[in-house]
């Protein structure tokens, strides 16, 4: 259960995530929203709308923009309706690219996601056309502050996790998408609230790219990230650290 994460290189942007707030608020309100439709409005009662808030408080979102969110989910404020659509497809150098949105509008988020992949020499493919490539799991991430790695490895095996990656960013546990609720309900007894609880798109292989193709490449993910309907985007991608850092400084 242990060596290199899959999610470092497809995280890059957690640094870039901090300089723009107000959309990283935006699409946690659009996720708060949608979890308490789908549920009860309750966080103790929704797994999801407990996950979605615990996200908010990570990121340090004001309980104003959180008590909107949820008047807005209960009927409060408006009445939009999202609904979750996931696109696929190959980014530069063949690397491929799972997008996960949640849109109000369907015509308008798809243009987005296909001028992206256009302007940045990448090609949208059909539902399932990459899917294969990725393996769906519970993805639970913890700040390093809540124990050493062998506790946390301890308690993520007997919680029935498959998997667990400890370095400087904390915690990552994944586990079978079946077992989710249980791995994550035992890991916030355990530790408390999660930085991140949800499911996720695990590369099962990855691509080495660098040069032209890194570069257009995470212009591709910056693009799609930068959509407000866009909340995820995974993929199977590496690429070497001092390359990293020269693009992303």
């Amino acid at each position: 259960m242990a060596g290199h994460s899959q999610f470092k290189n497809i995280m890059y942007r957690k640094g870039a995530q901090d300089k723009k707030r107000a959309k990283v608020f935006g699409k946690l309100i659009r996720e708060i929203t949608v979890a308490a439709r789908t549920g009860l409005p309750d966080p103790a009662s929704n797994p999801r709308l407990r996950a979605a808030l615990a996200s908010a408080r990570a990121a340090n979102m004001p309980k104003d923009n959180i008590d909107r969110a949820m008047k807005r989910a209960t009927g409060g404020e408006d009445g939009t309706q999202y609904e979750g659509i996931r696109y696929e497809g190959y980014g530069p150098g063949g690397v491929a690219v799972i997008v996960e949105a949640l849109t109000d509008n369907r015509k308008r988020t798809a243009s987005e996601v296909r001028s992206a992949f256009s302007k940045f020499n990448g090609t949208l493919g059909e539902t399932n056309s990459v899917a294969f490539m990725f393996e769906h799991v519970g993805l639970i991430r913890f700040d390093g502050a809540v124990g050493d790695p062998d506790t946390v490895f301890e308690a993520a095996v007997e919680a029935g996790a498959s998997n667990v990656e400890s370095s400087g960013d904390g915690h990552e546990v994944t586990c079978a998408p079946d077992d989710f609720s249980t791995v994550r309900d035992a890991l916030e007894g355990r530790f408390g609230d999660p930085l991140e609880a949800r499911l996720a798109w695990q590369p099962r292989t990855t691509i080495e790219v660098d040069g032209d193709h890194a570069e257009t490449l995470l212009k591709l993910l910056d693009a799609l990230d930068d959509s407000d309907d866009v909340q995820h985007v995974s993929a199977n991608f590496e690429i070497a650290e001092e390359t990293m850092t020269r693009l992303t400084a």
